[in-house]
């Protein structure tokens, strides 16, 4: 997941969407997508982009695997009625009796605050005639990441569309079950972590993670620190870029769900899935084989167990507020995760592990055609009889699981308390709600260049004042000056662990100055990937390197060249505000207005 950077709030959050309009690129099957269709035959392709924005590679952050259908010029696609699958398809899809669950606790598990969520997913709830689940009377609740129900994390439009789609899928798998929202200060992993630390403590039955990001060496002791619950169903959503392994999917502590395209069918079942061409799957490089699992192609933890529908292009109904405004379709394995998770519990399953599923994998819909990329041995990315990576064992058939019994889930179990490390240091106080909106459009150029000065500032952050504000390098102090304070109270990992072309980038939007001239020096940080600055990619010279659009060529200009082969990203999916703020970076002389 050479592409994934730390979540950068001005990039790809529905709140950023409508620039996207333009950035749209055709497949091979002729249809227009993000660049992650599906491309099932039959299948009525849509538009659609993900909800979340991207994260640094291997800066400990995460983003959210929803997708959601948009329209041609960018927008979210939303309706006044459902549009999508409801309660009554994923029922019958997976053979889910009418009523179960026996008011236990589904726990999801996402970053920032929605604040629209209990209305919305009583919207949805009414809609679709199930019973009401409201604070009041003792259905819902909504915490921090140390349970408290304030202060609550800064509102993100983009995990808000991802918290309404896990509490609807919730809803619609189990509408018996009682729901615990943890909000997560941000989406790094030991917020997260935290969070779901705080659920296991909490009394869930089953915890879902619809997130993930790159493996890096830290992923055994997190899959150790915050995932590692006896006694409660703990499910990952297996990612949505295609083959390529994920934490914390790969945990072997959690059930990893891959995603399906769900049709309706005129056979017994009613239904068919193929496995979703961009759903995650892969081996691990870190996590050792656990014992039940005896495929013999990866030596190392597999990914996925299961899986469930997660094709935006036969995609669920979702009903949101904020950022959107209505009903929207949404895909992604961040539909599965919830999900299942949910299908479990309703079916006092929960209790089990991922373990479990390796004992009782008749009980699946074996999943037997489709594959999300190319690989060896292929069954890691292409589906097939019995088990297969991008599907696991297969989906839940619900006539099947309710004979497995399954014993009620011990509630709590370990929860091991708080979490250490978090976000150490960062940030001093300020930040509060602010994060969502700001974004604005450019913010991009800022540049490198001069500084600021030192002076006060606050406290905490790791790091040295070995450079100004404006060229990138080692990670800063927030006590360095005024300026990196206000950039780390919103972006920590500006002070813990490298000051980057993003940090540089924020300065215009945090700081209330801009960073113009000379480059900064480069030191260690983003280099990313591939490439080197020659040919390759993609896309088209429809735009200058100071405008997000549609992927550049890297023959472009010299500068879209020398962009592109420290992110490759950039010419091969999508030149986004991030991309534009690398220019000043890689850029000889080059700045963005």
């Amino acid at each position: 997941m050479s592409e994934l950077r730390r979540l950068w709030k001005a990039t790809l959050t529905l709140g950023a969407i409508a620039a996207l309009g333009a950035c749209m690129t055709t497949t091979p099957n002729g249809f227009m997508s993000d660049g992650t269709g599906s491309g099932a035959p039959g299948v009525d392709q849509k538009l659609y982009t993900d909800v979340c924005g991207r994260v640094r590679p291997g800066g400990g952050g995460f983003r959210c695997h929803a997708k959601v259908v948009i329209q041609p010029d960018g927008t979210v696609k939303t309706a006044a009625t459902p549009q999508g699958y409801g309660p009554p398809d994923l029922r019958s899809a997976y053979g889910l009796p009418a009523s179960g669950g026996n008011g236990r606790t589904i726990a999801i598990v996402d970053s920032n605050d929605d604040p629209t969520a209990e209305a919305d997913m009583g919207v949805y709830r009414s809609t679709y005639g199930l019973p009401a689940c409201t604070t009041a009377n003792g259905c819902f609740k909504k915490v921090n990441q140390s349970g408290q129900a304030s202060p609550l994390p800064a509102t993100d439009t983009g995990w808000a569309g991802e918290i309404s789609l896990d509490l609807d899928m919730a809803s619609a798998a189990c509408p018996d079950c009682k729901i615990l929202l943890v909000e997560a200060n941000s989406a790094t992993d030991a917020d997260l972590g935290t969070a779901v630390n705080t659920a296991a403590s909490l009394g869930a039955s089953a915890i879902s993670n619809s997130y993930g990001g790159g493996e890096d060496s830290s992923v055994t002791s997190s899959s150790s620190q915050y995932y590692n619950h006896p006694g409660i169903l703990v499910t990952a959503s297996s990612g949505d870029q295609a083959y390529g392994a994920e934490f914390p999917a790969t945990s072997q502590y959690v059930l990893a769900v891959g995603g399906t395209t769900l049709n309706k069918a005129s056979n017994t079942r009613g239904w068919t899935e193929t496995a979703w061409n961009s759903g995650g799957s892969g081996c691990s490089a870190y996590i050792a084989k656990p014992s039940w699992q005896t495929d013999t192609g990866c030596s190392m933890r597999t990914e996925a167990d299961v899986s469930a529908v997660g094709d935006p292009n036969t995609g669920v109904a979702v009903y949101q507020t904020t950022g959107a405004n209505g009903w929207a379709v949404y895909g992604g394995t961040s539909v599965a995760s919830p999900l299942v998770a949910s299908i479990f519990t309703l079916l006092n399953l929960d209790a089990g592990g991922p373990s479990w599923v390796y004992s009782h994998t008749s009980d699946f819909y074996d999943v037997t055609s489709g594959s999300n990329g190319s690989c060896s041995p292929s069954y890691l990315c292409t589906a097939g009889t019995g088990y297969d990576g991008p599907t696991g064992w297969g989906t839940p058939n619900g006539a099947a699981l309710s004979g497995s019994g399954g014993g009620s889930s011990s509630s709590s179990g370990s929860s091991s308390g708080s979490s250490s490390g978090s976000s150490s240091g960062s940030s001093s106080g300020s930040s509060s709600g602010s994060s969502s909106g700001s974004s604005s459009g450019s913010s991009s150029g800022s540049s490198s260049g001069s500084s600021s000065g030192s002076s006060s500032g606050s406290s905490g952050g790791g790091g040295t004042c070995a450079h100004p504000v404006c060229s990138q390098g080692s990670a800063l102090k927030s006590t360095c000056s005024t300026c990196a304070g206000d950039v780390c109270a919103h972006d920590p990992y500006c002070c813990n662990t490298l000051w980057d072309g993003i940090c540089v980038s924020e300065v215009p939007t945090y700081c209330g100055q801009s960073c113009t001239g000379g480059g900064g020096s480069s030191s260690g940080g983003s280099s990313s990937g591939s490439g080197s600055s020659g040919g390759g990619g993609g896309g088209s010279c429809a735009h200058s390197v100071c405008t997000s659009g549609s992927k550049l060529t890297s023959t472009c200009s010299t500068c879209s060249g020398d962009v592109c082969a420290k992110d490759p990203y950039c010419c091969s999916v999508l030149w986004d505000k991030i991309c534009v703020s690398e220019v000043p970076t890689y850029c000889a002389a080059g700045t963005c207005p």
